[in-house]
């Protein structure tokens, strides 16, 4: 059994059809997408098209709940972009989403904390950025969830976390569309990976045993940062062409 697992998106359609080309070659039997699909300045109309014809299971992002939820005027700039460039079919698809999904017993999908969307579950805010929690953390926070594999995203931050005390994976497999950002929830911090590549993860079975590859590829990421650029997001602008996110002010 081979899953690629994708997560947050964030309306690039460059960065994702980069890995849409890579998965041809990896072939895997399942795709999986942890949500935030199409908000940001980008191509959010573009990635929710190739997204709704993939037919992949997809779970809401926070970012997805707030362009399902939210009017327009109570947005903000990022998820005001895409809803205002959205059909009504993608507006459609994306409210077919799922906050949770349990694929088989073995993996559970999330998009932050199983329990919360808008929190981290691999990474933990102490001052201007994140850094790993403690396994207790992590624990609390996956506390009812038996899968032997869980997976999240909104981080942006790819990681593979073994708990001890129970066995469980948790993989994160970091952005498809945006290596970094700054945000002022739970308080002012920057998320960065430090590169401009698009990002995903391969899980592999044999036998009894779970192998996982983090995958880093090149795409048009100036393309992208012009983009950004020219719907007057700077900081967008600078993500997405070195991976960094610029001083917080």
């Amino acid at each position: 059994m081979k899953i690629a697992v994708i997560s947050d998106i964030h309306g690039n359609v460059l960065a994702l059809e980069a890995v849409l080309a890579d998965l041809k070659t990896e072939a895997p039997d399942l795709i999986v997408n942890l949500g935030d699909c199409v908000s940001g300045p980008l191509w959010p109309e573009e990635t929710a098209t190739i997204l709704r014809d993939t037919g992949w299971q997809t779970v809401r992002g926070n970012h997805d709940r707030v362009l399902i939820e939210t009017p327009v005027g109570k947005m903000g700039p990022t998820d005001a972009f895409a809803a205002e460039r959205l059909s009504s079919v993608n507006l459609a698809w994306l409210k077919t989403t799922e906050p949770t999904i349990r694929i088989t017993d073995e993996i559970f999908l999330c998009h932050g904390r199983p329990d919360n969307d808008d929190i981290y579950l691999t990474e933990k805010i102490e001052g201007p950025k994140g850094h790993m929690p403690d396994e207790d953390t992590i624990l609390e926070a996956v506390q009812g969830i038996d899968s032997e594999i869980i997976c999240c995203g909104h981080t942006h931050i790819p990681r593979l976390i073994r708990l001890e005390a129970t066995g469980q994976m948790i993989l994160n497999p970091g952005s498809v569309g945006l290596p970094s950002y700054q945000d002022d929830h739970p308080s002012r911090h920057k998320m960065e990976v430090g590169s401009p590549h698009a990002r995903y993860a391969i899980m592999t079975k044999t036998g009894t045993t779970w192998n996982f590859l983090q995958k880093s590829l090149t795409y048009d990421w100036d393309a992208a940062s012009d983009e950004a650029k020219k719907n007057n997001r700077p900081g967008w602008a600078r993500s997405l062409k070195h991976g960094f996110y610029g001083p917080l002010s």
